[in-house]
C-alpha cells in the first residue's frame, strides 16, 4: 500500500471532527511542548503548565484540546504521552510522509540539510531543480532529479507534500505542475501568492514578512515621542486639507 493510501484510509477510519483552522495551527505547538516535557522524563502535565509550555492560556488550550476528546483527567492532568500520541495521530504524525523539494538553491539545500523533518514524520524522498547541469548532484543523501521527471518521482514514492523553494517567477508554474502529477499539499516558500483549484492545500513561509513583524515589535519597544520615521525614511508631508465651505 502507498503512502497515499495509507493517508486515504486513516482518514476513512476516523470521522470528520471538523476542527477549527485556528486551533489544528496551535496542535504541533501543543505537540512540540509535549515532547519537550517527555524528554524531560515528565508523566502528567496540567492544562495551566501544558499551556504556559506551549506559550498560550490554559482556557484555549483546553478548547482547543475538547475537540480531540476527553483526554485530561480532574485534579490529575494530562498522560503526556499518550496525549502526545493522540496529537500526532490527529494531524497523521503516526505514518512518515514523503515530500518533495523543488528548487536547490541555498534555501533549498539548507531544507534538505534540516535533520528535524525526519524525527517529525516527514522523508524527503527527491531534491528537484529545473538546472540540467545540477542533475547528478549530492546533497546529503540524496542526489539533485531532473526536473522533468517529477511525474515519475510523485509516483514511484506516493507524493503528497511539495516543498517550493524557488525564485518567485518560477513559483506558479511549478506549483502548477505539482498539482498536475497529484501532489495535493503545497509548503511554499517562494516570494509569490500561489493559485491553487479546490483541494490543494498552500501554506506560505515569507521569511521577510515574518522580519517585518519582529522590526514592527522592534521599533515598539524603542519608540519614544521623538522618533518621527525609521532610520534612512524621510519623513512625508502631510497631506494638503482642502475644505470645502457651502455658499449661502
Amino acid at each position: 500500500m502507498t503512502p497515499r493510501n495509507r493517508r486515504n484510509s486513516t482518514r476513512d477510519e476516523r470521522p470528520d471532527r471538523g476542527i477549527p483552522e485556528a486551533t489544528v495551527a496551535r496542535l504541533p505547538i501543543y505537540l512540540r511542548a509535549l515532547t519537550a516535557l517527555s524528554e524531560q522524563g515528565i508523566t502528567t502535565s496540567s492544562s495551566e503548565d501544558l499551556a504556559t509550555s506551549a506559550g498560550v492560556n490554559s482556557a484555549k488550550l483546553r478548547k482547543d484540546l475538547s475537540y480531540l476528546g476527553s483526554y485530561g483527567t480532574r485534579g490529575v492532568g494530562y498522560d503526556v504521552d499518550y496525549l502526545r500520541y493522540q496529537i500526532a495521530r490527529e494531524i497523521g504524525l503516526t505514518q512518515d510522509w514523503p515530500v518533495v523539494i523543488v528548487g536547490i538553491g541555498n534555501l533549498g539545500q539548507a531544507l534538505a540539510n534540516y535533520s528535524g523533518f525526519a524525527s517529525r514524520g516527514f522523508q524527503i524522498v527527491s531534491l528537484i531543480d529545473a538546472d540540467r547541469q545540477r542533475v547528478g548532484e549530492q546533497v546529503g543523501d540524496l542526489e539533485i532529479a531532473a526536473y522533468a521527471d517529477l511525474a515519475e518521482i510523485v509516483e514511484k514514492h506516493g507524493v503528497a507534500i511539495g516543498v517550493i523553494a524557488t525564485p518567485a517567477p518560477a513559483a506558479q508554474g511549478v506549483c502548477d505542475d505539482l498539482v498536475a502529477v497529484g501532489v495535493t499539499s503545497i509548503l511554499n516558500f517562494a516570494p509569490a501568492v500561489l493559485s491553487v483549484p479546490d483541494g490543494v492545500d498552500v501554506r506560505k513561509v515569507d521569511l521577510s514578512i515574518e522580519l517585518q513583524i519582529l522590526a514592527y515589535h522592534e521599533q515598539r519597544k524603542a519608540m519614544s515621542d521623538d522618533v518621527l520615521a525609521p532610520p534612512g525614511l524621510p519623513v512625508p508631508e502631510p497631506p494638503a486639507v482642502t475644505v470645502e465651505v457651502e455658499s449661502a
